[in-house]
């Protein structure tokens, strides 16, 4: 969990976060030993203190690397026999980074760390993801060139990949989608069966040498690497995003909306009696009336147009004043 400096001190409950910056700008405050500026940013690790006082808070943050094996289930939900949770059995609360197919084993990362899921796993922000994939036959050219220019799985082609043959049963393979159960997938639509699938890479992160059910913390070069590189891509999607992306928005919910009423009102039109149907339509029609009689009506607009030479204002012809007839007595 990264911290801007004035609030991790604030955290502490040392002071306020204005206070805090003042005490940056006296020249109070260190990270690590060196003297620390308004702005800065505080990594897992790093040592905060204040007038040679360091500065603690309750609830640090926690990046692990887990090599995971076959068979654990990538979920938080404790009914899950073998979850991997319970399986790492650590004594802060964490949660995966996404998943791994309960058959399919290597690098998963967890965290406490809410913010960093989110980053990981937008789609927009393209992190790359590495693969080794063993299949029950020998591989093609033909094969490993198609893989990479996309394949049609779950009504869609994805993206363009890059592949590489390790040896005749096995390649390389770097996705930047998460589809479910991409690889195989993939793999069945050119008649191949996934024998073993590993991921040893997560952006910048290598699973290396740890052992199969073992974990370890991620160091600090490569905290520093992974933020570099979400802020990077926060950028990237910024830049992209369109101007009109609401305006865009708001048309496609309003287009699935009537999509949507569309496919209510023929269902309701194949489920519902004839009588009923009319008398619905009947008082819709009720309705829609009652509403165009509630509509505020427009005030006309007076001496709107040019005006040519004089002109008279015509109105009614003054009537004759009436008087009651006198009513003759008996």
């Amino acid at each position: 969990m990264e911290y801007r400096l004035n609030k991790y001190i604030s955290a502490s409950g040392y002071c306020s976060r204005r206070e805090a910056d003042q005490l940056i700008a006296d020249g109070h405050v260190t990270i690590n030993g060196r003297r620390a500026n308004i702005g800065m940013r505080i990594l897992p690790g790093q040592k905060v203190k204040v007038r040679g006082e360091l500065i603690k808070n309750e609830i640090e943050p926690i990046y692990i690397a887990f090599n995971k094996p076959v068979g654990v289930v990538s979920t938080t939900d404790t009914q899950e026999s073998n979850n991997i949770v319970e399986y790492i059995s650590h004594e802060q609360r964490i949660f995966p980074i996404g998943r791994l197919d309960k058959d399919s084993q290597g690098l998963i990362l967890l965290t406490n760390d809410g913010d960093i899921v989110n980053k990981i796993l937008r789609v927009g922000n393209n992190h790359k993801k590495e693969y080794l994939v063993k299949v029950h036959r020998p591989i093609t050219k033909d094969f490993l060139t198609k893989m990479a220019q996309g394949v049609p799985i779950l009504d869609r082609v994805t993206r363009r990949c890059e592949i590489k043959e390790i040896n005749p049963y096995t390649f390389q393979i770097s996705l930047i989608q998460g589809l479910n159960r991409q690889i195989r997938r993939m793999c069945e639509y050119f008649d191949y069966e996934v024998v073993k699938l590993e991921r040893i890479q997560i952006m910048n992160i290598k699973l290396g040498n740890l052992g199969q059910g073992n974990w370890r913390n991620l160091t600090q070069k490569e905290l520093e690497e992974l933020f570099d590189l979400l802020e990077k891509s926060k950028d990237v999607t910024q830049a992209k995003k369109p101007a009109n992306s609401n305006k865009a928005m708001n048309k496609a919910l309003q287009e699935y909306d009537i999509r949507n009423d569309y496919r209510k009102a023929s269902s309701v039109a194949k489920h519902t009696p004839k009588a009923k149907l009319e008398k619905m339509a009947i008082a819709s029609s009720a309705d829609a009336e009652q509403d165009e009689k509630e509509k505020p009506k427009k005030k006309k607009k007076t001496g709107s147009g040019p005006r040519i030479g004089k002109s008279k204002a015509v109105g009614k012809k003054p009537q004759p004043k009436q008087h009651p007839k006198p009513r003759k007595d008996k």
